[in-house]
């Protein structure tokens, strides 16, 4: 699909912050997790015994000014974080920032700080950090922490011409092969991605398309497929560098509404009208 260009977004402060965004995904309503802004990088001290294993994992701390904190009266109570998932809140919370901009390309974040901002251990971010990493969304820097990998246009290009290269020839085999009553199923999955548009929340949509994707391709029965596919639009929904956050309300609305005319087209068998209606969402002809 067409990808509107995304950028900084300001940022704030608190652990409650995080799960805030969690519990904004779904509802329509616009939260964003906040991150720290990084000071300026200064020489490093010299590396002690495992400063180097510690720089391949982003652990610098000591060329960081320290937080401001916020005085203690005015500082919301946190909400118990359960330990057994301390690290699926944090890589969804920093997924939830990479696609609203908090996180910056091109910024560099250190665990350490991150954590602080969370109120966890550097060692829950640390790990969510290197799963980004192996995602293509932020690279190690040596003695300071986690790079924003920064993008441009011709990779957003290149990703939507590789999942139209995957997704418009299974759907326009699904389209000859899948009852109308299997598609009629994915409904409400297509008027999701319709109110969370309506919202303005690009979390919310960001989470509500792919949900509506990855429903589609799954009449295929091939779960690598949807894996492989749900990967690389994940990636499409990251920032590029230096441009504006996100896509506007309307460009949300206009993007969902190709989800419901899709639908409608393949619910009525019609297989000219899936062709052209995929063709408009990937930004191909369709062929």
């Amino acid at each position: 699909m067409k990808q509107a260009a995304h950028g900084p977004a300001e940022t704030g402060s608190g652990t409650s912050d995080l799960l805030a965004s969690d519990r904004s995904a779904g509802s329509g309503e616009t939260s964003a997790v906040r991150v720290p802004a990084q000071g300026r990088a200064v020489a490093p001290a010299p590396s002690t015994s495992g400063g180097d294993a510690a720089a391949a994992r982003g652990e610098h701390t000591h060329s960081e000014r320290p937080m401001p904190q916020a005085p203690p009266a005015a500082e919301p109570a946190r909400p118990v974080v359960q330990r057994s998932s301390v690290r699926g809140q944090i890589l969804q919370a920093l997924r939830s920032a990479l696609v609203t901009g908090e996180l910056r390309p091109g910024e560099v974040y250190s665990a350490p700080a991150l954590g602080e901002r969370f109120g966890v251990s550097a060692t829950p971010v640390r790990e969510a950090m290197q799963q980004l990493a192996l995602e293509g969304a932020v690279e190690v820097v040596p003695n300071r922490g986690f790079r924003v990998v920064e993008r441009d246009a011709r990779e957003l290009s290149e990703l939507a011409e590789v999942r139209a290269l995957i997704e418009v020839p299974v759907l326009l085999r699904l389209a000859r092969t899948v009852p109308a009553v299997r598609w009629a199923e994915l409904r409400p999955l297509a008027e999701a991605t319709v109110r969370a548009a309506a919202s303005g929340c690009r979390v919310t949509y960001a989470e509500a398309d792919r949900a509506f994707h990855r429903a589609v391709l799954g009449l295929a029965g091939n779960a690598q497929l949807v894996r492989i596919a749900d990967d690389l639009h994940r990636r499409a929904q990251w920032p590029l560098g230096g441009a504006a956050v996100g896509h506007a309300r309307t460009e949300l609305m206009a993007d969902a509404a190709q989800h419901v005319g899709l639908l409608d087209a393949l619910i009525a068998g019609d297989a000219e009208g899936v062709r052209v209606r995929l063709g408009e969402h990937f930004g191909t002809t369709g062929s």
